[in-house]
């Protein structure tokens, strides 16, 4: 609608008068100040939230420091397990405990490697057969807790704990030799050696050969002998570490002090090759409802100090241990 200069300006004059523009420009002025505080509160409110996020990493980067800690200084007995000193079973096995243990096992390869060492047996010929040999899984590390040494006894399987360790292919080769049918021949190798002491070896038996093995190819914890894996802690969704997580399987393990400074041809410890083999990245939990809570991180599988056990991503293993 068109209006004439001559009434706009009678109106404005009217609108004037009626107090009407001093009102509006107080209300925008209002409006702006408003505006102003609320910009300066959303600064302030980023600031502290800014605070909160760094607080919150400085907080994970700490739990990360002291569960490390815990598992260097073995800080992850159940409390649910009593502890008497009147127990039989040390927390600590000695290698005569371990050695008995095979020693039962005895048409085994590692029983009669155990049976060797137990005579020192010194012939030429069987020095160079297992000169190779770096021993029994059960023998290369040891768990400070007895209750973990047995979970991780049982996780393993006792094919596996029996596995005969040789350091390169060519000492793997030298423990069974075959006719031009591709039959065992039993006057060489292990089943010599079984031969020799009285014992003959029965069934099958593993042998893992370390310069085979794919090692563990990231960071170690710093300053640490052991040379612990730095792995990754697993993160919930909302980036905090799953309650009761005691840490990895892998790291538990305190290699023996005459192996500790063993080296592959590539370069590689045994923690990188062997237990990392056995347990690549299996977690640890204070309890099964924690482990059961934490499956959506659970990657490699997990163990609980009370019994439960996880073998795989979705592979459960039930019933009594």
């Amino acid at each position: 609608m068109q209006v004439a200069p001559k009434e706009t300006s009678m109106f404005v004059r009217d609108e004037i008068q009626n107090g009407v523009f001093p009102q509006a420009q107080s209300i925008i002025y209002n409006a702006k100040k408003l505006q102003d505080d609320l910009h300066v509160f959303g600064m302030k409110i980023k600031h502290h939230e800014d605070n909160i996020k760094f607080l919150k990493s400085h907080k994970y980067k700490l739990d990360d420091s002291i569960l490390d800690l815990q598992v260097i200084l073995g800080k992850y007995h159940s409390s649910t397990l009593p502890n008497t000193e009147n127990d039989a079973h040390s927390s600590n096995p000695s290698e005569e405990e371990t050695t008995e243990q095979i020693l039962l096992h005895e048409k085994s390869a590692a029983g009669i490697l155990c049976q060797l060492k137990m005579h020192h047996d010194t012939q030429p010929s069987h020095l160079s057969l297992t000169k190779d040999v770096l021993g029994v899984v059960a023998t290369l590390g040891k768990v400070d807790d007895d209750n973990l040494s047995r979970l991780f006894s049982e996780y393993l399987g006792v094919e596996t704990m029996l596995a005969i360790v040789c350091k390169t292919y060519e000492g793997v080769k030298a423990l069974e030799t075959y006719d031009k049918d591709g039959q065992i021949n039993k006057g060489s190798g292990f089943h010599a050696l079984g031969d020799s002491i009285g014992k003959e070896l029965d069934g099958r038996y593993l042998v893992i050969c370390l310069e085979n093995i794919r090692p563990y190819c990231g960071e170690f914890m710093v300053d640490d002998p052991q040379r612990r894996l730095d792995l990754l802690k697993p993160k919930l969704p909302n980036g905090e570490c799953p309650p009761g997580f005691l840490g990895f399987a892998v790291n538990m393990i305190n290699v023996e002090f005459t192996n500790l400074f063993f080296l592959t041809g590539s370069g590689h410890g045994l923690r990188e090759t062997l237990f990392y083999n056995l347990f690549s990245r299996v977690q640890v939990y204070k309890t099964r409802e924690d482990m059961v809570f934490s499956l959506p991180c659970i990657s490699d599988g997990a163990i609980s100090l009370d019994g439960g056990m996880i073998k795989g991503a979705g592979v459960f293993s039930l019933g009594n241990r």
